[in-house]
């Protein structure tokens, strides 16, 4: 195990360099220098000449990259100018936030998501299974933004059982206490997660209830009850720890819409303001971080998939 996790977060670093590299080439190609934007579209040629270089902007591509490598070792992750406030600080503030935004959606959906495999797998071709199956690619095949936009609708403004705006504390406990406000950002980022994981469940638990031990389990008297419990649940839900580990940085993605469209107060809508106001630095921190939970996500998941399954060995 000590080996292979060696190797792992090695191959891991190597991975996140070169897709440091990769994004901050690309975001140097479109968006060279921040100069402009601090100094106001008059600014002339020699006041923005003379930023680049106070800043290290007229530095070789290379020797940029390098700096913000060192920087980024060191917790630096730059400076927001049109934040007038250090990344760092920015993110501190809000990825709590969002953490508990992402964690309760995925929490939501795998609770949902896997009983309701396991039960449209036991009720294959029923009415009960078409029923699901219709109503989880109608809500797969949705965009985020327009799935929230129908539940303010119905849940906020025709009935007003819920906030049409997330929760605005910026304590996150305070956040969490809050589920007047946070059921409507919770529940749209969970049924898009929700309808893609039980459609993974269903094909997982019909392709095991096909295996010899749940026949010879059945043939020896257990109880439909105990076929489920003792051998399907776990070894159908094998497939869903990849998934998980690979939805996570999805989730961050979806999250970014989420809260765009609830003005929630995390990173993802930090990200987008980032976006509209060109700040380079949040640009490719927040790119960055996705990237790295990426890799995270697949390595915990190739992990947790040897402890679930004692079959697979590391080896």
């Amino acid at each position: 195990m000590i080996s292979y996790l060696i190797r792992r977060i090695g191959t891991s670093i190597i991975i996140l360099i070169g897709i440091s590299f990769f994004i901050f080439f690309l975001l140097h190609i479109i968006y060279p220098s921040p100069a402009i934007d601090v100094l106001g579209s008059r600014a002339n040629t020699a006041l923005i000449d003379a930023w680049n270089k106070e800043h290290g902007f007229d530095d070789p591509f290379i020797v940029q990259y390098l700096h913000y490598m060192n920087q980024l070792l060191h917790g630096n992750l730059g400076y927001a100018y049109k934040f007038n406030q250090n990344v760092t600080t920015l993110f501190q503030e809000r990825w709590a936030r969002s953490a508990y935004l992402t964690f309760m959606s995925l929490l939501l959906a795998v609770l949902v998501a896997v009983p309701l495999g396991i039960f449209q797998a036991i009720r294959r071709n029923t009415v009960g299974d078409n029923v699901v199956t219709s109503l989880a690619f109608v809500t797969y095949a949705m965009p985020v933004f327009f799935l929230a936009l129908i539940l303010i609708q119905v849940f906020a403004l025709s009935f007003p059982v819920f906030n049409f705006e997330a929760s605005q504390d910026t304590n996150v406990f305070a956040v969490m206490g809050d589920w007047h406000s946070m059921t409507l950002p919770i529940l749209t980022l969970s049924l898009v997660t929700i309808a893609g994981f039980s459609r993974y469940m269903r094909s997982s638990a019909m392709d095991t209830l096909t295996q010899d031990y749940i026949k010879a389990a059945r043939a020896k008297g257990l109880t439909e009850r105990m076929v489920l419990t003792r051998h399907l649940i776990r070894n159908a839900c094998l497939p869903m720890v990849t998934l998980i580990g690979l939805t996570i940085p999805a989730l961050l993605a979806g999250s970014l819409i989420t809260e765009t469209v609830f003005n929630y107060q995390g990173l993802g809508l930090l990200f987008y303001n980032a976006l509209n106001n060109a700040d380079y630095n949040v640009l490719l921190a927040y790119t960055l971080i996705g990237a790295s939970l990426t890799v995270i996500g697949n390595l915990v998941a190739d992990l947790a998939l040897t402890v679930a399954d004692p079959r697979i060995r590391l080896a």
